[in-house]
């Protein structure tokens, strides 16, 4: 799981340009973590919602990729049920479903209170290239 992990601290700039830190990577399952700054909140002085989508996609990411072969996600939703104002989301995604060319996946955004602040569900193409 290093390796994967170290593909996607190299590999996912805009993930790291957010702030996004990658936490744990285990097969089918990823938690990652954003501090929240000034530069994540909307007109309205809650998290913009793309910050919170972005957070959750890279679990997403890298959970569908944990396996080895180069899985691009193919469908996302995302429900927001609590607004979140500021400290540490996190996210974890967790593998529901494998199949040789099709995953899905849940993902589980939380603020530092543990409260619910979104869901994410993920499908992903997965294609015979490896990642690494």
């Amino acid at each position: 799981m290093d390796d994967v992990k170290q593909f996607f601290s190299r590999q996912d700039l805009f993930a790291r340009h957010v702030g996004i830190e990658l936490l744990e990577v285990e097969p089918g399952y990823a938690k990652t973590r954003m501090e929240v700054r000034p530069h994540h909140f909307n007109g309205a002085g809650t998290v913009h919602g793309g910050a919170i989508f972005t957070l959750a996609d890279f679990a997403f990411a890298v959970a569908s990729n944990s396996h080895g072969n180069l899985a691009m996600g193919i469908n996302t939703s995302v429900s927001f049920v609590r607004a979140a104002t500021g400290g540490t989301l996190y996210a974890e995604a967790r593998e529901q479903a494998l199949n040789p060319k099709l995953a899905s996946y849940s993902v589980l955004i939380t603020d530092d209170a543990g409260e619910t602040v979104a869901l994410f569900q993920g499908m992903v193409y997965r294609k015979q290239q490896r990642i690494m």
